[in-house]
């Protein structure tokens, strides 16, 4: 394993005990410019996620209505009644970005599939960059005021949908997240910069409450008023 990528996973809580747990549940509330453009805007009701954390499989709840919530896997994602009932389903959902821009209107699978994707991802790094299937190398750190912030790049496989194919993390001198850079491929494949923030310990591992993903100029820096997503977490328990 990369040094850098060892000593985060250990920051973050360790292999060990990442490997006892199978699932993760919070409390969101998200919005950002993102969800309005796609003719979704967000409400800032609090929803519950939960995540598997050795599978890519997440649901939010509730979702379009009281009674519905979401279930995603990369090769399909749908709207369900909380008996069970089936209201919407995609299979392949990928497919259903193509030719996507960033002003091309979601319907709820798409946006289910993002939520379903990104809430995945964000609930298990750094710990799926050890997952079969990553390829993940060191490259130059990002100056943040006084700070170096050393960084990885990770290729993610293709049976793991996520924002893009190459994605960089940066950590802080305690090894923690700081930044989370890739690009947008099912929202026309804009360059994002998240910053995360608040870290908390929940059930011995650590992680950010606080996201904000900016839109990302030429030069890497992020765009202080594009507020493309934003996710505050609480209650979280890992289990």
């Amino acid at each position: 394993m990369n040094d850098l990528l060892s000593e985060a996973v250990e920051a973050h809580g360790g292999e060990a005990r990442w490997r006892e747990l199978t699932r993760a549940r919070a409390t969101l509330v998200s919005g950002g410019h993102l969800f309005a453009l796609k003719g979704l805007p967000q409400d800032p009701a609090p929803r519950e996620m939960t995540v598997l954390l050795h599978e890519e499989h997440a649901s939010v709840s509730p979702f379009g209505a009281p009674d519905q919530k979401t279930d995603f896997t990369p090769g399909r994602v749908s709207i369900d009644k909380l008996d069970g009932r089936v209201v919407a389903e995609r299979e392949d959902p990928r497919s259903s970005f193509s030719g996507h821009t960033l002003e091309t209107p979601w319907d709820p699978l798409d946006r289910a599939y993002f939520n379903g994707y990104a809430l995945w991802t964000y609930l298990t790094t750094p710990f799926l960059l050890i997952m079969p299937g990553f390829t993940v190398t060191g490259i130059e750190p990002w100056q943040e005021g006084d700070e170096l912030w050393p960084g990885l790049r990770a290729t993610f496989p293709p049976e793991i949908a996520s924002h893009s194919t190459h994605q960089d993390f940066y950590f802080g001198p305690d090894r923690l997240l700081r930044r989370h850079d890739y690009h947008v491929e099912v929202a026309g494949g804009f360059a994002a910069a998240q910053y995360v923030y608040d870290n908390v310990e929940a059930d011995g591992i650590v992680l950010p409450t606080k996201r904000r993903a900016y839109r990302r100029d030429a030069h890497g820096y992020p765009i202080p008023d594009q507020v493309m997503v934003s996710m505050d977490l609480s209650d979280i328990h890992f289990s």
